[in-house]
């Protein structure tokens, strides 16, 4: 094989409210921890067990931040899809560590609230809707399209010379 693919597909709990900082060039960075949580029978002794994994997630998407910082907060149940980057640093006692996150990139990545009334899924292209109703995104190249459904739950109004 020629290529590679660098995909994470994360569903779980928010840890922590999302934290929004700015880069030097303005644009935001938002940062939070997910738990995704496994739960087994041992065999052995029929008892219920469970392990929780901690991931932290850095958006560096404008749009997806907005919507992270307003809609998303600790225990908020969500749909992630990013890629692994390590990175180092250096500790407040001077030493030097290593972390590895989920990161959703400028024009990659995508992330779904998968519960409360704000439910929907967010590509790279969200622009958020004004009033309710939930948001739907067909795709995080750019060629998806975001339709506004009314309250209801119907269709809306729909132009019958679309040919498919």
């Amino acid at each position: 094989m020629s290529g590679s693919v660098n995909k994470v597909i994360l569903v779980g709990n928010v840890g922590r409210d999302p934290e929004v900082r700015r880069l030097n060039s303005g644009e935001p960075v938002c940062n939070f921890s997910l738990a995704t949580t496994e739960n087994w029978r041992d065999k052995g002794t029929g008892e219920r067990k469970e392990r929780t994994e901690w991931h932290n997630i850095v958006i560096f998407n404008e749009n997806l931040a907005k919507i992270a910082e307003q809609y998303v907060k600790k225990g908020s149940k969500l749909y992630i899809e990013g890629q692994l980057q390590s990175r180092k640093y250096t500790d407040k006692n001077g030493q030097e560590r290593t972390t590895t996150e989920v990161v959703l990139q400028r024009y990659r990545g995508e992330m779904t609230l998968l519960d409360g009334r704000s439910g929907g899924s967010v590509g790279s292209d969200y622009v958020a809707p004004e009033g309710g109703g939930s948001v739907s995104y067909g795709g995080s190249s750019g060629s998806g399209r975001s339709q506004q459904q009314p309250a209801g739950g119907g269709r809306g109004d729909l132009d019958d010379d679309i040919p498919f």
